[in-house]
C-alpha cells in the first residue's frame, strides 16, 4: 500500500488553545484512585492519602534534547514521559499522574501534535498513569515538552541519594551504553543522508541500541523485584546522565567514595561490537553515555547473596570512605580516579 504523498495538515490556530486541549486529551483514561479530577477544569484533584507525595519535573527542548530529523513524535511522546516515571522509581515510589507542557511553532499542524500526544498515551496505558493536566502555548521555533511526574510512597519505602554506607555494595540494574551508541549510529546516518539523501539506512545491525535511544522503558518492575528478595536498597538514582556522574552524586551527597570495577560493567554484545566499529572504547561508553534510565543503587553487603545470581542486576563495585575517592579498577588491577564525564545540560 502506498503512503499519502499529501497528507492532511490541520493547522492547530483553527482549533485554538483549548480546542486543542479537548482534541488531545480526548481519549485520555483514569487508572488510578488518587486521580480524582483530571483535564477539563481549572486544576486536578487528586488524594492525598496517607503516603508521601513524590514531584519530578523534566524539560525537553528540540535542538538540545531530541533531533526530529530521526526522533518520531510518537516516540518523542513516549520518552519524555519516561524520562520523569524514571526519577519516581529511583525514589522506590509508584508513579500515578503526570502533567505535560507543550509550546509548538506554528510549522507543526495537529496531526503532528496528535502523533506526540499518541505516544504520551501509549506510556500512560502501559505504565498505568494519569495525564490530569498541563499546558499548551506557542513558541517562536521547534517545539518544547515539560513533564511533571507525581508518585507516592511510604515514608518507610523511600530511598534517597545520600543514605549510602561504607562497605554498602554498588548494583545496576540492566546493561549500559546502549541509548548512547543508538545516538551515534542515529547521528552517523543523519549525515550520511545529508550527504545522499537516496541512501536508505540500514539498521538492522543496531535495532537494541536505537530501541534504547528512541524508546526507553523505566524500570518500574526493580522496586517489586528487591522487595522480592527482602532488599532495601540504602540509596538509589536513576542512570540519566551517566553512570560516572550518578555516582558523583550518590558519592558526594552521602559523603563516601567508591570502587568500581571495570570487568564488572555490564554490556550487551551489540554494545561491544558497536564500540569496536566505531573505535570507542566500552567502558567510557559505559561510564559516561548516559540516557540508560536503568537504577543505580547501594545494599548492604549482608544482601550480596540475594543479588549475586539475580539476572536483573549487576554488582559493580563498593563503597569506600571519603578520602579514597572514587576510583575505577581496570582489568588489569590499576586504580584510576573515576570522573564525572556524562551528559551536562548547561555544556554548549
Amino acid at each position: 500500500m502506498l503512503a499519502d504523498k499529501n497528507p492532511q495538515k490541520t493547522s492547530l490556530a483553527e482549533l485554538g488553545e483549548f480546542g486543542l486541549i479537548k482534541h488531545i486529551t480526548q481519549y485520555f483514561k483514569l487508572n488510578n484512585t488518587t486521580s480524582i479530577k483530571g483535564v477539563g477544569d481549572d486544576a486536578a484533584v487528586l488524594d492525598a492519602s496517607k503516603k508521601q507525595t513524590l514531584v519530578t519535573t523534566d524539560l525537553l527542548i528540540e535542538g538540545v534534547h531530541f533531533d526530529l530529523s530521526y526522533m518520531p513524535l510518537k516516540h518523542l511522546g513516549y520518552k519524555a514521559v519516561m524520562v520523569n516515571l524514571s526519577d519516581v522509581y529511583a525514589m522506590n515510589g509508584e508513579a500515578e499522574q503526570i502533567t505535560v507542557s507543550i509550546a509548538v511553532s506554528n510549522r507543526f499542524p495537529l496531526e503532528a501534535i496528535e502523533e506526540l500526544y499518541a505516544g504520551i498515551q501509549l506510556a500512560c496505558d502501559t505504565y498505568k498513569i494519569d495525564l490530569v493536566g498541563g499546558d499548551t502555548t506557542s513558541s517562536t521555533k521547534g517545539i518544547l515538552i515539560s513533564v511533571t511526574a507525581i508518585g507516592k510512597a511510604n515514608a518507610a519505602d523511600i530511598v534517597y541519594r545520600n543514605t549510602a554506607k561504607e562497605t554498602d555494595l554498588i548494583v545496576v540494574s540492566g546493561d549500559l551504553g546502549a541509548a548512547y551508541l543508538g545516538l551515534q549510529v542515529l547521528e552517523r546516518e543523519k549525515q550520511v543522508f545529508k550527504v545522499d539523501p537516496n541512501n536508505q539506512p540500514d539498521l538492522d545491525n543496531y535495532t537494541y541500541l536505537i530501541e534504547r535511544q528512541l524508546k526507553p522503558e523505566a524500570r518500574k518492575d526493580v522496586a517489586g523485584l528487591l522487595k522480592e528478595l527482602k532488599v532495601k536498597p540504602t540509596s538509589m538514582i536513576d542512570i540519566s546522565d551517566g553512570l560516572s556522574s550518578e555516582l558523583f552524586h550518590i558519592c558526594t551527597q552521602s559523603k563516601v567514595g567508591c570502587k568500581i570495577y571495570e570487568d564488572k560493567l555490564p554490556l550487551d554484545p551489540q554494545v561491544i561490537s558497536t564500540c569496536e566499529e566505531f573505535e570507542l572504547d566500552s567502558t567510557m561508553v559505559a561510564l559516561s553515555g548516559g540516557e540508560d534510565y536503568e537504577l543505580l543503587f547501594t545494599v548492604p553487603i549482608g544482601d550480596f547473596d540475594a543479588i549475586k545470581n539475580n539476572p536483573n542486576f549487576s554488582i559493580v563495585g563498593h563503597i569506600t570512605a571519603e578520602n579514597q575517592g572514587l576510583q575505577l579498577i581496570t582489568r588489569a588491577g590499576q586504580e584510576m580516579e573515576l570522573k564525572a564525564q556524562g551528559w551536562n545540560s548547561m555544556k554548549e
